[in-house]
């Protein structure tokens, strides 16, 4: 097998069932924790200093499952671990992009800020199903089409580059989201709020709040987030359980993460760059990797590429993630305060 790479394909099996089972009952408890800790059912307004607290808590309880990996992960355990926190990492910055997608959704649809976190809850719950899917359906097919890394490497060239074209003046119509136009002509939508209720019975007629239409969108996006990070964490390793777990980890906080950046929203400015940066490198990175099948393509297509095999050691890959993340956030605030002062 001429693709060589530092980390080496795991069987979905491998680990043994048991431990799958405790990792989602693990995730089930911390997700019932954290509604806990917000509060009641629509009576709670979550603030920044509660949330920068607990967002605090789940990066924390990421880090001690890390640790767990370096001493007891049945195989490569210091590999792994280090492979969980780059894919740890690469997943946590996308999500930040994202949540200021979710900022416009709960503006365009008028949601109060504690009833907000009801929805986000719901919509964690419902990622986590969705991630869990791809990422076993994503697994298997590498496992059995390794040409498909290539693939995720050139659509992550791809991706990257669409973030330097995008307008942030130009935003979507969520109202006209096709899952939301479907699910109007199905079941009726009543334009008022009734507090956290996603359901109400008005003149004898169930029907759906905006608050549950809110909760669609932000369920329809994150399919279209999964298309961009799960590939880009694939690029630092093919065990199905690291992948899995690192993902799951990163959307586990994002509640938490939502009310703290919220408040510090115009302070990001530069951020979409720092993670175009990073999905370039780690499609540049899988490409590397899968030179000889991107040599062939380049073949058929009448182009001689000539791409070397080169390895990057997920440490490297850490300090390049970590690093242009960093620099962005830093020079978003930098040049953020600079405009406030003149």
């Amino acid at each position: 097998m001429f693709f060589m790479c530092n980390f080496a394909p795991m069987n979905l099996m491998e680990l043994p069932l048991w431990a799958w089972i405790v990792f989602y009952v693990l995730v089930l408890l911390m997700l019932v924790a954290d509604l806990k800790m917000f509060g009641k059912k629509g009576q709670h307004e979550v603030h920044v200093g509660e949330a920068l607290k607990m967002t605090a808590v789940w990066i924390g309880v990421s880090l001690l499952f890390c640790a767990g990996i370096y001493f007891f992960y049945p195989v490569d355990s210091h590999e792994m671990a280090m492979e969980f926190l780059a894919g740890y990492l690469i997943e946590k910055s996308l999500s930040m992009d994202n949540l200021f997608v979710f900022l416009m959704l709960f503006s365009f649809f008028g949601i109060e800020r504690k009833y907000q976190h009801e929805v986000l809850f719901w919509g964690i719950f419902g990622a986590l199903v969705l991630r869990s899917i791809f990422i076993f359906a994503g697994a298997a097919m590498v496992e059995r089409f390794e040409w498909v890394l290539g693939l995720f490497g050139l659509f992550l060239l791809y991706t990257g580059g669409k973030m330097f074209a995008h307008d942030d003046n130009q935003q979507s119509d969520p109202s006209q989201n096709i899952i939301v136009r479907w699910f109007r002509k199905l079941y009726p939508v009543t334009d008022k709020m009734y507090g956290g209720r996603f359901f109400i019975t008005e003149n004898g007629r169930c029907m759906a709040t905006p608050l549950f239409v809110a909760l669609l969108v932000i369920e329809t996006t994150d399919i279209a987030f999964a298309v961009d990070s799960i590939p880009a964490v694939f690029s630092v390793s093919r065990d199905p359980f690291i992948v899995l777990t690192s993902n799951i980890f990163a959307i586990l906080g994002l509640r938490a993460l939502y009310f703290a950046l919220a408040a510090v929203a115009k302070y990001f400015k530069y951020l979409k760059y720092g993670l175009g940066i990073i999905l370039i490198f780690v499609g540049i990175k899988m490409l590397l990797a899968m030179n000889e099948y991107v040599n062939s393509l380049g073949s058929l297509l009448g182009l001689n590429l000539n791409i070397p095999h080169i390895e990057v050691p997920t440490p490297v890959s850490l300090v390049v993630i970590f690093g242009v993340l960093a620099l962005s956030m830093l020079l978003s605030f930098l040049v953020t305060k600079h405009e406030q002062t003149r």
